[in-house]
């Protein structure tokens, strides 16, 4: 079974539940309109399932590999990535002054989700780039944006990050990496990076490094970090690339999954930069760069999950085993109910997470269109949960469609497996989901739970108004928002932080729950409670949604239950 983009669900999507048409109501996205959306939607699927989906299993077969010191990509990555790249589907958003289209970071988001669907380990390095077009337009001086950004948003050249170093990982302001002035306005940066994604290739012309490193008079910690660009091939007078940098690639990693994906081990020494950005200022300039990237990362999940679930339904509906349980069903093992379950759970859990992704995308351009402080507290408190959740469902459908294929799941020639290795990394890169999780009782509850109430009480708003007319998905997700908001004030209630964070990850699981069951009954009202989606929805709110209730229990027993196992505890026999 071919792997079909999922059009119609971000259409779907875009029309009835996240309120697309606010952003297009801006004047700063006006052109977006539902026409022009649409259009762009069938393009990039088109796109993705001609050039993105037929190169995946070979990358996972066929991986990137360090040759006399330089990076070959997996067959048919060059020609895809050229194709991705003259489609413009690179820079969507980028800022029109610069050759980019200017088009809301929701569409954005939506191509992306579905490149990652077709071809995860190749949409690793468009996403890495627009990282630093974002990046590079928010604080780069404009001589920097004048020579860098029309080639990064025409792909001509690439965009790496680099922050992790061997013992500076989640902590980044351990990072020993120093940047020395050259007396010219450039920088000579030395250290080593590890964990870059696309730190090499061989599609493109150039790749553009952006380095977090310390100046001579940098303090201790993150408020003594600076950010630089690093040039693989350092530009000539004409803006091409001319000599090498001193920089280069010491190895590749050899990865659980995207084999696809060059992840290098990057050695700079004295490699020439220059300062992004304010000096010691490096952690505010990359943050800009990662706070998107997590939401990408959440849409990769999502992607993956997305292939793995038609990979799984194609097959549930070729294998025939057992006698069928229901006379007017397939034949397949699709009628038998536990494989029913889990294809309905696995769809279910995507649509939950899809527009989770795309309201927070939405509440990003409207703070971004409007300047609203609201809207902005929004994005940033949906971003943790967009990415975490997204990721976790990603994992968990891979897994499951792994299940679905039974014994043939764990043989490597049905390609079931790979969604599963490849989906792995997402839970971990751009912050840990339970980094996402401290960061959301942590930072996005300091004012108060305003942004939380917000949320839910936009939710019970939604409940109440079909609360008669459609009692059975109305009633339960009313009561589990009362659930979660009683959860919410616990946590703003803890000022020790610890209390909350033992609890952080179930909470941003129960949060993500209820949130899932909101969007599945806007989806089923504007459906008018007949059909599959409704249907769907009544899956999600029966079947899925009361995980909610153990999930916040969990998340308000505090820190003493996990401190009461010591070291020893745990290592007893």
């Amino acid at each position: 079974m071919p792997f079909r983009a999922p059009v119609t669900d971000f259409q779907f999507l875009f029309d009835h539940v996240v309120d697309f048409a606010s952003v297009t109501a801006t004047e700063r996205f006006a052109d977006a309109d539902k026409e022009t959306t649409d259009a762009i939607l069938l393009e990039a699927g088109k796109m993705v399932e001609e050039v993105m989906a037929p190169v995946n299993r070979g990358s996972d077969l066929e991986g990137a590999v360090l040759e006399n010191g330089k990076v070959r990509t997996s067959p048919g990555f060059k020609e895809a990535y050229q194709k991705i790249a003259e489609g413009g589907w690179i820079s969507t958003s980028a800022d029109p002054e610069y050759g980019g289209m200017g088009l809301p970071h929701s569409i954005t988001t939506a191509v992306n989700e579905m490149m990652a669907a077709g071809c995860l380990s190749l949409q690793l390095a468009p996403l890495m780039t627009q990282g630093q077009i974002e990046a590079l337009e928010h604080h780069a001086s404009d001589e920097i944006k004048d020579l860098y950004l029309p080639k990064l948003i025409s792909g001509e050249w690439s965009g790496t990050m680099n922050l992790t170093e061997p013992s500076a990982g989640s902590d980044v302001g351990a990072l020993k990496s120093k940047a020395e002035p050259n007396g010219d306005g450039s920088y000579a940066v030395t250290g080593q990076k590890i964990f870059i994604s696309w730190g090499d290739n061989d599609i493109t012309e150039n790749v553009c490094h952006l380095v977090l490193a310390r100046l001579p008079d940098g303090v201790s910690g993150t408020k003594g970090i600076s950010l630089f660009i690093v040039p693989k091939l350092l530009p000539d007078e004409n803006g091409k690339p001319g000599v090498a940098n001193t920089l280069g690639v010491v190895s590749l990693e050899h990865k659980l999954g995207l084999h696809g994906s060059p992840t290098a081990v990057m050695q700079f020494d004295g490699a020439k930069g220059w300062l992004v950005g304010e000096k010691h200022d490096g952690m505010k300039c990359m943050f800009t760069m990662m706070n998107n990237a997590r939401l990408g990362v959440g849409g990769q999940g999502v992607g993956a999950a997305e292939a793995a679930f038609q990979h799984a339904l194609g097959y549930a509906l070729d294998r025939k085993q057992g006698r069928t349980p229901v006379g007017d069903g397939t034949g397949t093992i699709l009628d038998h109910a536990d494989v029913r379950r889990m294809l309905a759970g696995m769809k279910a859990d995507i649509f939950a997470a899809r527009a989770i992704e795309m309201s927070c995308a939405v509440a990003i351009d409207m703070n971004t269109a409007t300047g609203d402080k609201d809207w902005k507290a929004r994005a940033a408190f949906l971003t943790p949960i967009a990415k975490s959740f997204g990721t976790e469902v990603g994992m968990d459908v891979a897994h499951q469609g792994v299940q679905v294929h039974g014994g043939m799941g764990f043989i490597e020639e049905t390609g079931a497996a790979q969604f599963s290795r490849d989906v792995r990394v997402t839970a971990i890169y751009e912050g840990t989901n339970g980094i996402q999780a401290m960061d959301l009782v942590g930072r996005k509850l300091m004012d108060g739970g305003d942004a939380a109430y917000a949320i839910l009480d936009e939710i019970e708003d939604c409940a109440e108004k079909v609360r008669e007319s459609m009692s059975e998905l109305a009633e339960p997700l009313w009561q589990a928002t009362e659930t979660l908001r009683e959860a919410t004030e616990w946590m703003v209630a803890q000022s020790d932080m610890n209390e909350r964070f033992a609890g952080s990850v179930p909470f941003l699981i129960g949060f993500a729950r209820v949130l899932g069951g909101y969007f599945h009954l806007k989806a089923a009202i504007a459906e008018g409670g007949e059909g599959a989606r409704s249907k769907l929805a009544a899956f999600y709110i029966n079947r899925l949604l009361p995980e909610h209730s153990g999930l916040l229990e969990q998340a308000m027993q505090g820190a003493a239950g996990i401190y009461a196992l010591s070291a020893e505890d745990l290592g007893a026999a």
